[in-house]
């Protein structure tokens, strides 16, 4: 069974039921525990008389219960203010989709509930302090209020952390990493391609065949996220059919907007089994969307590129994630995908996109927003190239050489003086660091 990955169970998972998943355990645990301690943990029930505390005070016991409770309430207020102030601060500076990233990290959820557990327990313990004048101190609890306390700490030091690392190099990094794995689990090895010629008999060729059923969006926008595509082959092998998808993973659909068609079904394929097959969301994930992460890494150098912000520096650092994943892009399939059933018949077909499309989704937008950096110029070459010398197949070397050609012409039709101009056509890893050998002759020398 092919594994999920870590994104996927990130943007499936309800968030907002950790916390009342630590607040129902801590109510329900409280309760019950508390009402055993008193019956059967009393120091006089006990065998062991002051095991734990020598003697606990009412009054200390009562005011230790406070003050963790009353702080416990005043650290979630601070920790998650700052918390998202820091995640608008880096939606305003990198972008608001890579502030989302944070917002929905599940140790976040976690974070809170810890925090909303440690102070109910505490309140629920402080309740039964001298319970009807009783003299009863609850030692176990108050033990588990300090474990609670501790822990809080600890989380806490992590969450901390974990703000640190929204700094612009390990934010990069973790858009790079998402889309290392989607790019794993998303397609095929060129070298792993199963070869076409050992048909042993001749497929049943459904392309064809007459439309039986169309299936469009009705509600309020959405995007798509992920298709199930081992539940819609099996839909349409049960069905004799084949399904053709209109959409890509990553658009979004608006009212009547043509999700797909069904050609050659022996009947209507119930609408809510299709639906079950197709997973929209309300924005853009990760899962089978690798173009995501790039799209991601472009808005972080695009913005850095404004006039505004006017950080050439950190869209270089962008381009290096976008290489690394152009360089793994080039070893694997872009064909639409044609899923077939166990006899070898296509039951499904929808669109990927292409090299050129990544090309495109990769550069164009860097390359118009820092036509008049040197620094971007030199290291967008030097991107194009490392990614052309990792290449095999020629057709996407020929693609990568005409978009050289289109960025030697931005750069001749650029604001910058000759000088300027020989040496935005070299190539630099660093943008302004080490010049090496270019691949191609440079437009501003012929």
């Amino acid at each position: 069974m092919t594994r999920k990955s870590f994104t996927s169970v990130l943007w499936r998972t309800p968030l907002w039921l950790i916390p009342l998943v630590y607040v129902g355990a801590s109510l329900c645990f409280g309760m019950v525990f508390l009402r055993f301690e008193n019956a059967y943990l009393t120091r006089e029930a006990r065998p062991f008389s002051g095991l734990l505390f020598d003697s606990v005070a009412i009054s200390s016991a009562q005011a230790y219960l406070s003050a963790t409770a009353s702080g416990m309430l005043a650290l979630i207020a601070i920790v998650f203010t700052v918390a998202y102030i820091t995640a608008q601060f880096n939606s305003v500076a990198y972008s608001p989709r890579v502030a989302s990233l944070f917002l929905r990290d599940p140790a976040l959820f976690h974070t809170f509930g810890l925090f909303n557990a440690t102070f109910l327990f505490s309140v629920i313990t402080l309740g039964w302090v001298d319970r009807g004048n009783s003299g009863f101190v609850p030692e176990f609890s108050l033990v588990i209020v300090v474990i609670l306390l501790i822990l809080s700490m600890i989380v806490f030091a992590r969450l901390v952390r974990r703000v640190s690392d929204l700094q612009i190099t390990n934010t990069l990094h973790t858009l790079g990493d998402h889309g290392r794995i989607v790019l794993k689990e998303t397609f095929d090895r060129l070298d792993s391609k199963p070869s076409l010629q050992k048909t042993s008999a001749p497929e049943k060729d459904l392309r064809n065949g007459p439309i039986t059923q169309i299936l469009r969006h009705t509600g309020v926008p959405r995007s798509v996220a992920e298709f199930d595509q081992k539940a819609l082959v099996e839909l349409a092998r049960r069905f004799d059919a084949l399904i053709e998808i209109d959409c890509a993973v990553g658009d979004t659909l608006v009212y009547d907007t043509k999700l797909l068609q069904i050609r050659g079904a022996l009947q209507q394929i119930p609408e809510k089994e299709l639906w079950q097959a197709i997973h929209l969301t309300e924005e853009r994930t990760f899962e089978q969307d690798p173009k995501y992460p790039i799209r991601l890494l472009v808005d972080v150098a695009i913005r850095a590129l404004s006039p505004a912000v006017n950080d050439p520096t950190t869209a270089v650092q962008a381009i290096d994630q976008i290489e690394d994943l152009l360089r793994r892009l080039g070893r694997h399939s872009l064909e639409d995908v044609h899923a077939k059933d166990g006899e070898g018949i296509v039951r499904l077909i929808y669109p990927n996109p292409n090299w050129e499309d990544f090309l495109r989704l990769s550069f164009d937008e860097i390359r118009q927003y820092g036509a008049s950096s040197v620094q971007v110029m030199r290291r967008l070459r030097s991107a194009l190239a490392g990614v052309a010398e990792s290449l095999s197949d020629k057709t996407r070397i020929a693609a990568i050489e005409r978009y050289v050609q289109q960025l030697d012409l931005g750069i001749s039709r650029s604001l910058l003086d000759p000088e300027d101009r020989v040496v935005a056509s070299q190539q630099d890893r660093q943008g302004l660091g080490v010049t090496r050998p270019s691949l191609w002759r440079d437009a501003s020398q012929s």
